[in-house]
């Protein structure tokens, strides 16, 4: 970015008459994809089938969606679901949280593993590397969203985005580059034969430990012991990843223990229909608009021609109410 940047990008890829593609929703499409892609060069050297790689996908891809929808419901906007639990499941509203697609994806990845009697660990260690990817783009589609924004700044990168006033930090981007530069980093403790989970035990580690100063240039309010709501899952993520890794290395000093073995690849199932349900699973996001709830239309009617219909119902007064119900519970 040359100097100071006025945000007006369209977040809509194609209109089908009012129902929208985003590039917020594309940016989970590439990610699946790139993990897809990863699973299938590397499935040998963890001992899965190609069915077996359409099928983790699968489960993977789910998991991702389902957590992420998951914290953003619970955990973030519980005051406005509480009264409309009837969008929980709307992808049209949008709405997923960083720390529960990774929560989302590795309970994906260890239920997998159960299913079909697959060691956890090497798995992990490929997947970690996949998630930083996904996040990566994902942090692009947050961007091109314009709903996530840092502090005021006067550095010649800063931004004015669409929904606040004044140039202000792209943490996103800061983000962004944060997982993509993860990428080479755990490429190379893998090719120097890091014991299995270690690859990401360390990718655990370095998530969060690495977005926590990104994070204090973020502007959104405290809500969890005087904490923003990210930050404490920052700390808590890093406290899981600590443990993790310090796990790792003490079973990896006891030489007489024996190493976690791939299984032989088992023949190849039908793959049509896993096809089909991984086309399908990488087609759904695209009708996602955003990284949290919206009412669509107040928020980008102006970049883009949206109108309020069943799909995109007018709900920013109640989201307005939920939000002064939760900062008057921070006030408390």
């Amino acid at each position: 970015m040359p100097g100071p940047f006025i945000h007006d990008i369209d977040p809509v890829i194609y209109s089908l008459g009012n129902v929208h593609f985003w590039f917020y929703g594309l940016s989970f499409t590439l990610g699946f994809i790139n993990a897809h892609i990863f699973l299938r060069r590397n499935r040998e050297r963890v001992g899965l089938s190609l069915s077996d790689v359409y099928d983790l996908t699968l489960f993977l891809a789910i998991g991702i969606l389902l957590g992420g929808r998951a914290v953003v419901v619970f955990n973030n906007e519980w005051d406005f679901y509480l009264h409309h639990p009837e969008l929980i499941f709307s992808p049209f509203v949008g709405g997923f949280a960083s720390h529960g697609l990774i929560l989302g994806g590795t309970i994906a990845v260890a239920l997998f593993c159960y299913f079909y009697k697959t060691p956890v660990r090497p798995l992990l260690d490929v997947l970690a590397i996949a998630a930083a990817i996904i996040l990566g783009f994902g942090r692009i589609g947050n961007f091109i969203d314009g709903q996530i924004y840092g502090f005021l700044t006067d550095l010649p990168w800063g931004v004015e985005f669409p929904v606040i006033e004044g140039f202000r930090h792209p943490v996103v981007l800061y983000d962004g580059l944060k997982n993509f530069a993860l990428v080479p980093l755990l490429l190379w403790l893998k090719g120097r034969g890091a014991p299995p989970g270690r690859v990401a035990a360390v990718f655990c580690v370095l998530y969060p430990l690495l977005r926590i100063p990104i994070d204090t240039l973020r502007d959104y309010p405290s809500d969890t012991l005087g904490l923003p709501n990210g930050q404490l899952l920052n700390l808590i993520m890093l406290a899981v990843g600590i443990v993790a890794l310090a796990v790792n290395i003490y079973r990896n000093l006891d030489r007489s223990r024996p190493r976690e073995a791939a299984k032989t690849p088992p023949p190849n199932g039908s793959l049509l229909w896993r096809r089909i349900a991984l086309a399908a699973v990488c087609v759904f996001p695209l009708v996602i608009p955003s990284d949290a709830t919206r009412d669509v239309p107040a928020t980008y009617g102006h970049r883009h021609p949206i109108r309020h219909s069943i799909l995109y119902p007018a709900i920013a007064e109640d989201l307005d109410a939920a939000d002064r119900a939760r900062k008057s519970r921070e006030t408390r």
